[in-house]
């Protein structure tokens, strides 16, 4: 099990922004700031979770990755088309609309959105509609 994630972004503020954005409709948000000052110089890191722990990591200080795909659960496809078009309003990329997606199984209810930087972020249902 993966306790946490975080990777590099170019801009740290937008970044911040974006995913705040973002995550919200999912209940994820801002949960802890640490600055460069902090780190001793090893860039500034945002983390955003739930339940009193952070579990998703952005960062600066180094070079940004692109090409990472981070999908976030959802318990319900209209929390799915929440963060969609939340993700969109906060400048987002489209990379795929919210719908199913049965080549991955029956149920399977994603959105995807490119981040500032590039990368692939997605919001995932599992449930099957009652």
């Amino acid at each position: 099990m993966i306790d946490h994630i975080g990777f590099a972004v170019s801009d740290i503020s937008t970044a911040r922004d974006f995913y705040a954005a973002a995550l919200a409709p999912l209940g994820i948000e801002v949960m802890m700031e640490v600055t460069e000052e902090m780190t001793g110089g090893h860039g500034a890191h945002v983390g955003f979770g739930g339940a009193d722990k952070p579990y998703f990591w952005i960062g600066s200080g180094r070079t940004a990755v692109t090409g990472v795909h981070v999908a976030f659960a959802a318990q319900t496809r209209e929390l799915v088309d929440a963060f969609y078009a939340a993700a969109m309003a906060a400048g987002g990329t489209d990379n795929g609309a919210p719908g199913l997606r049965p080549e991955y199984h029956p149920n399977y209810y994603g959105a995807f959105v490119l981040d500032p930087d590039g990368n692939n972020i997605e919001a995932v249902c599992h449930a099957p509609v009652d």
